[in-house]
């Protein structure tokens, strides 16, 4: 249990220490401040992280970030092993997070279903019901029929 907390503990580290150096350190243009970490993942021998980012732009923007994340790798890194100060620094990933995409995925989903709502309340605003409007029996009728039976 302890290394759980350790393994998290260093992913959070690691997590601020990129975003910050892709903030202020690295001078690649392709990594602008339209890249953000969102999330860092370490194995439980601290020896490999995963780190999560999304870029705000179209698809030429996230292939020049993801080039950019990977030629800045090894500063990163070291700036990482500084932080740290572990024993061995773990290797970094750079993973594009589909949080966006799925995001907006559920939003097309959302748009659709209040469309498909909105036709069927216009379908049924002048409808009426194909019954009584109260098709259950009361006490009261129940007993006319009996009396009538007899």
């Amino acid at each position: 249990m302890a290394d759980n907390a350790r393994a998290k503990r260093l992913a959070d580290l690691i997590r601020e220490v990129v975003a910050q150096k892709l903030q202020r350190g690295v001078k690649d243009p392709r990594l602008g401040s339209h890249v953000t970490i969102t999330d860092t993942r370490v194995t439980g021998d601290l020896r490999e992280a995963t780190v999560f980012y999304t870029v705000y732009g179209d698809d030429e923007d996230r292939a020049s970030a993801a080039a950019g994340l990977e030629s800045a790798k090894g500063i990163l890194r070291s700036e990482v092993g500084r932080a740290a100060g572990t024993k061995f620094t773990p290797t970094l990933t750079f993973v594009a997070d589909a949080l966006p995409e799925n995001a907006r995925t559920i939003e097309d989903l959302l748009d659709k279903a209040r469309a498909s709502d909105a036709k069927v309340r216009e379908a049924s605003s002048g409808a009426t019901y194909a019954g009584e409007a109260d098709p259950y029996r009361k006490p009261g009728e129940d007993d006319d029929e009996d009396t009538a039976a007899e």
